[in-house]
């Protein structure tokens, strides 16, 4: 059976990409959840469990031999493991949408996620948004925008149904929710969608039920 190592279910929103495409998947798969940044940390990610990522989370172990880490990577093994029809739409035009849109995802939004942490378990008062994540939103929304135009149909994802660009998305539509930002209007019904999925409800549970508290994803953003 495959082994996913992942860190606090609350904060650690590339934990989540690799558990939802896990999930997506099919497969099935045990795991195991490591405390981050606690005082046993540096000494358990030298562990040999994560040596190939160098101490990072995901880490997908598949049997003794084949190992896979960073969730994009996860994502396109699991897709070749699978049917191959799981994780990317099967219409040209869209499946190449959708690999774009998964990779800027994984490159880009750096003041989204440096100023706005995951934190699954809060949800702060508003605070208008620094210009550098205003244009990360504003991006996000454009996106959203065109795939649901082009390729959403009658589904609740953004193709239509829950597909790797959704995973790759989640922990997005937790930040907003978290910091109340400033969403376009038709993005509310794809972010509850994206919350109310089972997979999405378990672990937000999962997340509620820890005990673990890093500080340093636990401040109230200040007034840009």
């Amino acid at each position: 059976m495959m082994k996913l190592f992942i860190g606090n279910k609350a904060y650690s929103s590339w934990s989540l990409r690799g558990w939802l495409a896990c999930k997506l998947s099919g497969l099935p798969f045990e795991e195991v959840v490591v405390p981050l940044y606690d005082q046993a940390w540096e000494k358990r990610r030298e562990g040999d469990e994560f040596a190939p990522s160098s101490g990072k989370v995901p880490i997908l172990w598949d049997g003794d031999d084949i190992v896979v880490w960073d969730s994009l990577a996860i994502i396109e093994y699991l897709n070749e493991k699978t049917s191959g029809d799981l994780f990317w739409p099967t219409d040209p035009g869209a499946r190449a949408m959708a690999r774009s849109m998964a990779a800027e995802m994984h490159s880009s939004f750096a003041a989204l996620r440096r100023e706005h942490s995951m934190n699954i378990r809060r949800i702060y008062d508003a605070v208008p948004p620094s210009e550098p994540v205003a244009q990360d939103i504003f991006r996000i929304m454009q996106l959203w925008a065109q795939t649901r135009a082009r390729y959403g149909g009658e589904g609740e994802f953004l193709f239509g149904t829950f597909s790797a660009v959704d995973v790759m998305f989640a922990p997005v539509v937790t930040r907003f929710i978290t910091y109340q930002l400033p969403v376009a209007r038709f993005a509310q019904a794809y972010m509850q969608a994206i919350i109310a999925h089972p997979w999405m409800q378990e672990w937000i549970g999962g997340a509620q039920a820890e005990d673990w508290v890093i500080d340093r994803f636990e401040v109230q953003p200040q007034v840009a």
